[in-house]
């Protein structure tokens, strides 16, 4: 049997002693009792035990689990500019949809992996440094916006490759034993003037990881975005139509090439498929086991439910026999005249 109190032992003692001390005394002095019988002072000195018994926390050791552990930095890169919402997922959704949905699917993948978070739409920001907080990273595209409408003026498809390079070799200098994998979100959209650069300086520190392209072939409309309200209600125009976003699969395929990963066009019908990670991952025999503790607070709690029950039971019965004497009684009838 171990104990993980919920407050110093200390604590608890001198938070129940002067309870235990009441209940104690009525038991023993029928004058401390107020009229309530032993028994009931007896149960409710039971409920101050069992709750005492509760805070301590008690249980045994057992329930052995595994646990996996991936020694792996995770650099995600997605691209945020208004194409990212054109909507042509799974029909009329927004491309982010299906981005946040491979985001969860590359953290259930690599359980114990670091992740960071950069985007890039007219500049490329850094997101999310390398944390083991997988929450914090789906947190951080749950809120992701597109940039502004008004305040874009065309964007490079590899406007991150400097931040991703930067992001890797600090990577690789803080942990060389740790490996490192990149996964790159986009539509492949080059709107800028300028050909894109070419992600080969990030390659040599790449150990994996995928290009993820979202899109069709006859594009999506886009919605506007602002920088307080989000997504408006009308879309973009171009030449009186709604502009249409058409994803640029050869620009992707070169993005893969460049970074020595594989290239994955996405949809909504089709599962996602994640390459395995580079063999530093450690597997479930050599990450151990870690004991856990299986908690007996439940088992009190079922007492403590059972000591109530009778405590309420008296205070109903009390009621129900105030209520029959306070009930006005009906006038005596007097004898009729001979």
């Amino acid at each position: 049997m171990i104990f993980q109190p919920v407050l110093h032992p200390v604590l608890l003692v001198l938070l129940c002693a002067p309870l235990v001390f009441l209940a104690v005394r009525a038991i023993v002095r029928p004058k401390a009792r107020g009229g309530v019988g032993p028994g009931i002072w007896a149960v409710r000195l039971g409920m101050i035990i069992v709750v005492f018994a509760m805070l301590l926390r008690p249980g045994i050791p057992g329930g052995t689990s595994q646990s996996l552990a991936t020694e792996t930095d995770i650099i995600i890169v997605v691209d945020t500019t208004a194409s990212i919402v054109a909507e042509d997922w799974e029909g009329d959704k927004p491309r982010l949809e299906g981005v946040r949905a491979d985001v969860q699917s590359v953290v259930d993948e690599y359980p114990g992996a670091r992740f960071s978070l950069i985007t890039f739409d007219a500049s490329a920001q850094q997101r999310l440094p390398l944390t083991t907080d997988a929450s914090a990273l789906i947190s951080a595209l749950d809120v992701l916006r597109p940039e502004v409408t008004d305040q874009s003026r065309g964007s490079s498809i590899s406007i991150a490759n400097r931040m991703l390079t930067d992001a890797l070799t600090s990577a690789a200098e803080a942990a060389p034993e740790r490996s490192r994998m990149v996964f790159y979100l986009g539509d492949g959209e080059q709107t800028a003037s300028k050909d894109p650069e070419s992600f080969q300086s990030a390659a040599k520190y790449v150990d994996g990881g995928t290009v993820l392209g979202y899109g069709t072939t006859d594009g999506g409309p886009m919605r506007k975005t602002t920088g307080a309200t989000g997504v408006e209600g009308e879309y973009i125009q171009y030449q009186g139509q709604p502009a249409l976003s058409v994803f640029d699969e050869g620009n992707l395929q070169k993005i893969s090439e460049q970074l020595g990963v594989t290239y994955q066009h996405r949809t909504a019908d089709a599962e996602i498929t994640l390459p395995a990670a580079p063999t530093s991952t450690t597997d479930y025999s050599d990450s151990g086991e870690v004991g856990n503790v299986i908690e007996l607070y439940w088992v009190l709690a079922l007492v403590l439910i059972a000591l109530v029950a009778v405590e309420v039971s008296r205070a109903t019965m009390l009621v129900v026999r105030m209520r029959s004497f306070a009930a006005p009684r009906p006038p005596k009838q007097s004898g009729g005249e001979a």
